[in-house]
């Protein structure tokens, strides 16, 4: 792999250093590299296996080593090509929570890109040798407190096109409280209004765009994160529905779900999509057990954590698993993760590879990881072109 670090001892005329001051030539040849050939190579199904997950920290630092239960839980054991991992209330020192990332994925993962708001992060890992067909990635954030420096609501998120497909990933964190269903739905339409992306890397399908709809503008999107949405029961009577469930069967709760019937009234999150919910409540626990809230203030068990998801055309995302992490306790939320499988396309040539950060000096190992990864890939397509370009 070559380094992202560029020595005045190279040539000029080496290939890393015209691939570098040519983004035009990387563009064009780029273009047998996300076509039909290199499709069917690589994912011959033509589909894309995706984990998706997210979970409230709570803000703690003390974290398993390992997060295999997080990224492997019952149901999703099997390696997938992309993890997505979007986190609220992130603990203190995020460079650590991607590095434990990194060490549960393995060497065939890379960082494909990260983003923060706040105390909100997205972490993106792919398959390294899926790495070479994505385009630049893309982020942008939008905050729903009132004074905006405040960073702990809102949201972050992350787009590219991979081969033919553009995806958009949003991470959000809406209003608490149990009788604010008004203001999180305010949050819902800021962020999908204000929410600037896709910024360099074109649209797929501009004929479905619509300027005040984030989520219009790509083919793939899934919103995730800490919604908030409560059951709208007492604690003392979701607490006796909790123990007459049937195994499996949340549908007693679920009729007083506050997000479920937002969603069937068309007030958000119109034309997305939900998986059939078959686990219990992941707020509010005691840390450390499987106890739903024993303090004073005995907070109604509510199903906050969510993965939804759209697309612009029927059927390319099929739902494979929807779940909760149970065996996580790190936290007063039990994760939520979603396993999708996603219909791919073949590109063209018109989105930007992304080597205009490849020149710059890495700050730590996941980083250089990124950057040499990148490099190796813009050195690979200019050596593969047999014809001089000159």
């Amino acid at each position: 792999i070559l380094s992202g670090n560029t020595s005045t001892s190279r040539p000029k005329s080496s290939g890393s250093e015209r691939v570098k001051d040519n983004p035009i030539l990387v563009n064009r040849l780029v273009c047998g590299l996300l076509g039909e050939e290199e499709l069917q190579r690589h994912l011959p199904q033509k589909n894309l296996r995706i984990f998706i997950a997210t979970w409230n920290m709570n803000g703690k630092k003390d974290l398993p080593e390992r997060l295999d239960d997080f990224l492997f839980p019952l149901g999703a054991e099997s390696a997938q090509d992309l993890y997505v991992i979007g986190v609220q209330e992130g603990c203190p020192y995020r460079q650590e929570w991607q590095y434990r990332l990194q060490l549960t994925l393995g060497h065939r993962y890379v960082l494909l890109h990260s983003a923060a708001h706040g105390v909100l992060y997205l972490s993106l890992f792919i398959r390294r040798d899926l790495a070479w067909f994505c385009s630049e990635v893309e982020y942008a954030t939008v905050t729903t407190r009132f004074f905006p420096m405040i960073k702990t609501k809102g949201a972050v998120a992350a787009s590219f096109t991979f081969f033919g497909t553009s995806f958009l990933f949003i991470n959000a964190h809406f209003a608490a409280g149990d009788s604010k269903v008004k203001q999180r739905i305010q949050n819902y339409e800021k962020i999908i209004k204000d929410l600037q992306l896709p910024k360099n890397v074109p649209d797929t399908n501009p004929i479905y765009s619509d300027p005040d709809d984030a989520t219009s503008r790509f083919d793939e999107v899934f919103w995730f994160g800490d919604f908030n949405f409560r059951l709208s029961k007492s604690r003392s009577e979701v607490d006796s529905i909790l123990e007459n469930l049937p195994e499996n069967d949340m549908r007693s709760l679920l009729q007083y779900d506050q997000l479920s019937e937002e969603v069937t009234k068309g007030s958000i999150f119109k034309g997305f999509k939900e998986g059939e919910i078959h686990f219990r409540p992941t707020y509010r626990f005691d840390i450390g057990s499987d106890v739903y809230d024993t303090s004073k203030k005995q907070r109604t068990p509510s199903y906050t954590d969510r993965v939804l998801y759209k697309s612009r055309h029927q059927d390319d995302i099929h739902l494979l698993k929807y779940g909760s992490c149970s065996l996580m306790r790190q936290s007063d939320h039990k994760p939520v993760f979603g396993l999708f499988k996603v219909l791919i396309k073949p590109g063209f040539n018109n989105i930007p590879v992304g080597t205009s950060s490849l020149w710059k000096e890495p700050k730590n190992n996941i980083h250089m990881e990124q950057q040499n990864l990148t490099l190796t890939r813009a050195y690979k397509i200019f050596h593969s072109h047999k014809t001089d370009p000159q």
